[in-house]
């Protein structure tokens, strides 16, 4: 690759990473200003828009549970993890992450709906930060990009501990919306791939050796 084809690459990314800092400053906004709402109104609007099992009527709260939480200390929970895996998730891309996102989300939500215990509401952008922590793990090993690669790794590594969430461990915690949302992750990893054709590098005409003069 040559000196002004990797400049323009360095600078593309920055752009896209600019981009991203900024969704993911304008998601939690949205998040947190949802939630002064709900709080205000006693946290009806969550219980009208989160996922009610198995509920035809309640399919589309799919789409609106995870900007939906229970209290302040659950959207605090999630908010710093989102920030973190979403930036990760967005800075190769913006147009990407929300196609990616929209799949999570649908994998998340319809998870719940199908297996989740009735009599239940479920709210929460916990099974977005699951997706988002899933597709960072993956997406350098299918797009093959080293510094991505080195990045899922180690976040996998420093969040190890966010594995035991995807088991049903307490039963306040939606651990379906977090094992559908990881799994819609890997998926999106998988269809959002990078299918553009791998540069290859061409000798320079001055400094290409020449076969050896047999005659």
């Amino acid at each position: 690759m040559s000196e002004d084809a990797s400049r323009s690459e360095a600078e593309t990314m920055i752009a896209e990473a600019k981009k991203a800092l900024w969704v993911m400053v304008g998601l939690l906004a949205v998040l947190w200003l949802v939630q002064i709402v709900n709080a205000v109104d006693d946290y009806d609007i969550g219980r009208d828009l989160g996922i009610m099992p198995r509920d035809p009527a309640s399919l589309p709260d799919v789409l609106t549970s995870p900007f939906m939480h229970y209290g302040w200390g659950h959207l605090e929970a999630n908010s710093g993890p989102l920030f973190i895996f979403g930036f990760l998730a967005a800075y190769r891309g913006v147009k990407k992450w929300f196609g990616v996102s929209l799949l999570i989300i649908v994998a998340s939500g319809l998870g719940v709906w199908f297996t989740a215990p009735s009599n239940t509401v479920t709210v929460g952008a916990s099974g977005l930060l699951f997706g988002y922590f899933g597709y960072v793990i993956v997406r350098g090993l299918f797009d093959r990009h080293p510094i991505d690669i080195v990045i899922g790794l180690v976040m996998a590594l420093c969040f190890a501990y966010q594995f035991t969430s995807l088991l049903p461990t307490d039963e306040r915690v939606s651990w379906q919306g977090h094992l559908f949302g990881f799994a819609g992750g890997i998926i999106g990893g998988w269809l959002f791939r990078d299918r553009r054709p791998k540069a290859v590098a061409t000798p320079d005409p001055a400094t290409a050796l020449l076969p050896k003069d047999l005659g």
